[in-house]
């Protein structure tokens, strides 16, 4: 019997950029290896489901999993979250199965307004939750970690169509912890060259100054330097620093040792910010570690505080008695398999193979018997 009691969230690793880089490679490493053998990785497609692409655009992903950390033998399975209120949607129960086995779950490219749009108090997001308080890795790169945010930048909003600066409400992860963050990958960026700042996630340190006029005291920002990731171990309270740049914690409101001197901060555009709003701020680079208290004071909650309640059963009914779980074929897998039975008949070969590449996204695998096709899920 499982001692619920004693489950620990599993870490969080957030990208600042390059997830399928050398860096990105040396960051997944780190964590694969805690990881069981042949780990089951849920890749969620929502934040970029409004593109047409979005499966090609995460299954990049997949593919950098399953050729460059082969050693680790992934199971890569995309749930196609990628809209409410369609055949793909991410409170469909079919949909966003796979998450409730996961053993890591990543989310990255697209829009980060739209990942919450899609994911705000939606299944496959208490689903996350709840698999992650039970132990998963969540594994969080570019969009989604600015989407898991108390408040989330608009950065196309801003950046590409020339909304006036704003925040938006997030999917606040750490909320669930008892600590207010907002994260901002791409810290550095410098895609402008000397024409355009771009850091500060495309925003530029004028413009970004600015945005932190906006929010809340009491509330930390995490900036994480391109193809550097932190990973956040709530296990023993620490946070490790992987990758080419470094990590700024910016606390807003709070009087702290130990922070940059105003010497220090001259040029990076955050001597303004601390001289305004009380602020400081830290810098942690590759291969530090510093305390999880420094980001905030994270606590953990009672087992499903905050989720709906046949979720956190559902997730729990899979860890505690695993044998007694028989996973069933969702529709939009039942209907792959008639497509593709379909053109087996008709001898089209190529859809044929197209569509058990399809079926396997989904998670199941397609046997061909001589009493017929059957299904099995990928394990």
């Amino acid at each position: 019997m499982v001692d619920l009691a004693q489950l620990i969230p599993g870490p969080i690793v957030l990208f600042g950029s390059g997830e399928t880089s050398p860096s990105g490679r040396k960051i997944f490493d780190s964590i694969l290896q805690d990881l069981p053998k042949s780990p089951k990785i849920a890749l969620l497609e929502t934040p970029a489901g409004f593109e047409l692409n979005s499966t090609q655009v995460i299954g990049r992903i997949g593919e950098f999993l399953d050729i460059r950390l082969q050693n680790y033998q992934p199971r890569t399975v995309i749930v196609h979250a990628r809209k409410r209120d369609t055949a793909f949607s991410p409170d469909d129960p079919q949909v966003i199965e796979p998450l409730y086995t996961a053993d890591m779950i990543f989310m990255g490219p697209g829009s980060p307004t739209y990942a919450v749009r899609q994911l705000q108090d939606s299944l496959a997001w208490n689903a996350i939750l709840a698999r992650h308080r039970l132990g998963a890795v969540i594994a969080l790169a570019s969009a989604a970690v600015v989407a898991i945010s108390t408040f989330a930048l608009p950065v196309y909003e801003i950046y590409k169509v020339g909304e006036d600066i704003h925040w938006k409400p997030g999917l606040d992860l750490f909320g669930h912890y008892g600590v207010p963050l907002v994260f901002v990958p791409h810290w550095n960026n410098n895609d402008g060259g000397d024409e355009l700042d771009t850091s500060r996630c495309f925003m530029g340190q004028e413009r970004f100054i600015k945005l932190m006029e906006m929010l809340p005291p009491e509330l930390t920002v995490v900036g994480i330097d391109e193809k550097t990731g932190l990973i956040i171990y709530p296990e023993d309270g620490t946070c490790k620093v992987v990758g080419s740049g470094g990590v700024t914690l910016l606390h807003i409101g709070k009087a702290h040792q130990g922070s940059f001197g105003e010497q220090e901060l001259q040029g990076t555009g955050l001597a303004e910010v601390a001289q305004q709003r009380q602020a400081h701020v830290h810098r942690f680079d590759d291969g530090e570690t510093f305390l999880l208290s420094r980001i905030g004071g994270f606590h953990q909650p009672e087992p499903g505080f905050g989720l709906p309640k046949d979720v956190w059963q559902t997730a729990v009914s899979l860890i505690t008695a695993p044998e007694e779980t028989s996973l069933q074929p969702p529709d939009i897998v039942l209907q792959k398999l008639q497509e593709r039975e379909a053109a087996r008949g008709a001898r089209d070969w190529a859809e044929a193979d197209c569509l058990r590449k399809e079926i396997a996204d989904l998670g199941w695998q397609v046997l061909d018997t001589r009493e017929g096709p059957r299904l099995e899920p990928v394990i």
